[in-house]
């Protein structure tokens, strides 16, 4: 099942060039997540003929169902990113580095409140200290930022109205804070991109993950039903992870601006979405009577424009996954997880 993410990474590798990382150095912060372990699928198959220094920060021990994803010449950092003043003097200065460490499931960062905002503050302010003075450096931030606009297609000149007591405050806030950190230190002279994510979604992810298309599929595939919390009403723009990692390396080594949005084309509801899934598995789809089960202070629209992207890039709406085949792999990665 490896397979589909290294064609999915090869064709990532054929579309971008990667000669700036030649006999670089290059550290990824939350590598055994979806991004992290995009990316560092794309550096074992370069590293050798890149010669390429390869640093992976992950707190958790790799997942058996990605261990063979990092079976290369690494240098693997099992450790606490938030206690990184702890191990700073221990490591180098990098050429290039992705933070990508967080938590991206609005239930981890809802109960991970004050490490979200330090993974995302101090952290960064820490990591790119250990940035050298000609280094590029890619901060992964998020389209939540833009939460309380009542808008379509928001643009990055936007920026979101929500209070410092809402819900979802600490990754607001925090990932808010994060650019304002980039900034301060572009003002110095440091080479910092900005990535404004929205719903990456796909292969490499791990069991129970409680987004809501992984929480749907796994539904699917454990129960006779798919039970929605309420009645999915919910409008979402997905970016399949193959496409969401090729925007990232092309913004770290060639973006001429400083922060993009990084999404999708696939604009859907959570309902149209469960009854994509439903009829793929043959299962029904069940709307609660009670609609009060939302995530609290989940957005009821998240579509922003990539626009920016797709004119310096040159590219098109055709170029990106569509949705169905992204849901088919999607799929068939949590079924080699669930061993289904």
């Amino acid at each position: 099942m490896y397979k589909i993410i290294e064609q999915d990474v090869e064709d990532i590798i054929n579309k971008i060039n990667f000669t700036q990382l030649e006999n670089k150095s290059i550290l990824i912060t939350g590598a055994s997540g979806i991004i992290g372990v995009y990316l560092m699928s794309c550096l074992k198959r370069l590293y050798k003929n890149l010669n390429i220094k390869v640093y992976a920060w992950t707190k958790s021990e790799i997942d058996e169902n990605l261990s063979s994803l990092f079976d290369f010449d690494l240098t693997i950092i099992n450790e606490d990113i938030t206690d990184i003043i702890n191990y700073k003097e221990t490591l180098p200065l990098f050429d290039f580095i992705i933070h990508a460490a967080g938590y991206g499931q609005p239930g981890k960062f809802l109960e991970n409140k004050i490490k979200t905002i330090e993974i995302n503050t101090s952290v960064t302010i820490e990591l790119i200290k250990l940035l050298k003075p000609d280094g590029k450096f890619l901060f992964i931030s998020t389209s939540e930022l833009y939460s309380g606009l009542d808008s379509d297609f928001i643009k990055e000149e936007e920026i979101g109205n929500t209070k410092t007591n809402h819900p979802r405050a600490s990754y607001i806030e925090g990932k808010r804070c994060g650019e304002a950190i980039c900034h301060s230190f572009i003002s110095e002279g440091k080479n910092i991109k900005i990535a404004r994510l929205c719903l990456a979604y796909g292969a490499g992810t791990k069991k129970n993950d409680n987004r809501v298309l992984n929480s749907l599929i796994q539904k699917a595939i454990q129960n006779d039903k798919i039970q929605l919390m309420d009645s999915g009403n919910a409008i979402r723009t997905y970016c399949y992870i193959a496409d969401v990692i090729e925007m990232f390396w092309n913004i770290l080594f060639f973006g001429k601006h400083t922060t993009y949005n990084v999404g999708g084309v696939s604009k859907i509801s959570i309902l149209e979405m469960a009854e994509m899934i439903g009829r793929i598995f043959d299962k029904d789809v069940v709307i609660p009577l009670n609609d009060n089960n939302e995530l609290e202070g989940s957005p009821k629209i998240v579509n922003i424009s990539i626009q920016k992207y797709l004119d310096e890039f040159k590219k098109n709406v055709s170029d990106f996954i569509p949705f169905s085949l992204g849901l088919q792999r999607t799929i068939q990665w949590q079924k080699f997880i669930y061993k289904k």
